[in-house]
């Protein structure tokens, strides 16, 4: 039963015609020659440090984008969702409670030792035994154990049905080297910081110095067969860390750097599509910036609390004067347009009226004052080092106090952001998820009691029945239905506040060239094809 359980999100007419404003183009490819492996760099700008070089926990974006050049995932993703061959040829279901993949047999460690069934069978297990936090423990709820049945087969034990587990874990986690990782203990624990003798690794590149706050180089490997040749173009990555994206960009136009690893402001994308020298690329939005309310406050675990503060955004305002117009709605709902077999136009966007909001509020049991504010105030987070974020965040504050609701705006660190995400430490949480690929999933890790993200904590049942029988069902029509019903019901209580959803833009130097675009600031051209495949335009 190849591939089983469908694939997910094929942009239909009305998907299209919504985002046509910002259809994706591909990055430019030189006109003539087939480029060689040269001796070449490529520098890359981002914006944090890594936290964490071992993939199986990481969380910040330089830390995925670091270490999807070391290790390989089994599958890779299309712009509409859709997985496609990495490491693994071949995948689905031997039944409904086992599933299954193929893989690669000419894929070898930068130590020469080959990848075999054997390493993505201890990965598996070892981030089901160890529960590292992240995505990738984040999906195995289902998954009970995996299997090297050869060199090139792996096959999982699910505890119950699961019609998403085999694509998703599949796109989400790396694979790692038994033969390094299993040594060390934990995968939750291990650092991985190349104390032990230096990186192993199965990518394009491989770890080979770090200067904390300053940069990261990456080291050619010679064997890569996912790129044509077998062999990546540029000897070296080096990822050099600036400030924030406006420091990047002056780094960009100085020839200081080549690409931009984070997405452009929308109010820089017009600027540098004219500026001499500069490549601007569109890469596909699969994800989707939110507010989410922590219901463990117990003003936010009143539902007409969540709604006031719902009805007090300007969600137009945002899209039109903060995202320049190059964002869309999703109805207030998770399940996008560009989801387009799921996406349910009967659900709509809340509506911004300040006067709702005071009538939601007064029906809470709140009272104004002589000002007309009522008599709480809610903590927001954000990164600063999102500039978008940064931007609507202010918006909401001043919308919310139209409406006699204050909002305490704090702006920190993205590391310290995404701790005090993870501690809980925050009453609305103000940020964005790059890939929203899979509505089940999604679901289950934003709606579940035990979901990672689940940053609302709520607890609904008739919601958590509704995800656990689309889970189990393999029927494309029932399992449609069975999410719409769920979207609702995160709709209507406001379990989630999706704001919009939106095309990404990157910006790279014109002196380079070969390119491969994928969904999201995650993949965009700094995916590890593309890096692979970069290489210096001929003078």
């Amino acid at each position: 039963m190849r591939h089983r359980g469908f694939a997910i999100g094929a942009v239909a007419a009305a998907a299209v015609l919504a985002l046509s404003a910002c259809a994706p183009q591909a990055p430019e490819e030189a006109a003539t020659g087939t480029p060689t492996a040269g001796d070449d760099t490529l520098t890359i700008a981002t914006t944090t440090d890594v936290v964490n070089y071992n993939p199986l926990i990481g969380n910040s974006r330089s830390d995925y984008w670091m270490t999807n050049l070391m290790y390989p995932h089994l599958l890779s993703i299309g712009d509409d969702g859709s997985k496609s061959a990495e490491l693994a040829t071949d995948w689905g279901y031997v039944n409904d409670t086992t599933g299954y993949y193929e893989i690669r047999d000419d894929m070898t460690w930068s130590d020469g030792t080959p990848i075999t069934a054997k390493d993505v069978a201890y990965t598996m297990n070892a981030v089901k035994r160890d529960k590292p936090s992240g995505t990738f423990y984040g999906q195995m709820a289902n998954f009970e154990s995996a299997t090297a049945v050869s060199d090139t087969r792996v096959e999982i034990t699910l505890t119950q049905p699961d019609s998403s587990i085999v694509e998703e874990i599949g796109f989400w986690g790396n694979v790692v080297p038994q033969h390094v990782f299993e040594p060390a203990g934990s995968v939750a624990e291990f650092p991985n910081d190349g104390s032990n003798g230096g990186w192993v690794s199965a990518g394009p590149f491989v770890m080979d110095s770090v200067q904390v706050g300053q940069s990261y180089t990456l080291e050619r490997t010679e064997s890569y067969p996912l790129v044509e040749g077998g062999t990546p173009l540029p000897a070296k990555i080096v990822y050099r860390v600036f400030p924030d994206v406006n420091t990047e960009i002056l780094a960009l136009q100085s020839g200081e750097v080549d690409v931009i690893a984070n997405s452009l402001p929308p109010a820089q994308v017009k600027q540098l599509q004219g500026t001499e020298g500069i490549e601007v690329a569109e890469i596909t939005g699969l994800g989707y910036s939110h507010m989410t309310y922590n219901m463990t406050n117990p003003d936010l675990a009143k539902v007409e609390v969540r709604q006031a503060l719902a009805h007090a955004a300007d969600y137009e305002a945002i899209r039109n004067v903060v995202l320049q117009g190059q964002a869309v709605s999703t109805g207030s709902s998770p399940l996008m347009p560009v989801l387009s077999k799921y996406y349910d136009d009967s659900i709509t966007e809340y509506e911004f009226d300040p006067d709702m909001s005071r009538d939601l509020m007064e029906k809470a049991g709140y009272t104004a004052d002589a000002n007309g504010m009522f008599p709480v105030s809610f903590r927001l987070i954000y990164s600063l080092q999102d500039p978008v974020t940064s931007q609507w965040a202010q918006l909401v504050k001043d919308s919310a106090a139209e409406a006699g609701i204050t909002i305490e705006l704090q702006g920190t660190e993205r590391n310290t952001y995404l701790a005090m995400t993870n501690e809980g430490d925050f009453d609305i949480y103000a940020g964005n998820f790059a890939i929203m690929d899979d509505p089940v999933t999604n679901f289950s890790l934003s709606y579940l009691p035990d979901g990672a993200i689940n940053y609302t904590y709520v607890d609904d049942p008739e919601l958590n029945a509704l995800i656990a029988k689309a889970s189990q069902t393999f029927d494309e029509d029932e399992k449609i239905s069975i999410m719409r019903d769920a979207a609702k019901i995160v709709h209507d209580n406001v379990y989630d506040n999706i704001m919009y959803t939106q095309n990404l833009y990157v910006a790279y130097s014109s002196d380079w060239a070969g390119f491969v675009s994928k969904p999201s600031e995650l993949l965009s051209i700094v995916n590890p094809i593309s890096v692979a495949s970069a290489y210096k335009v001929s003078d």
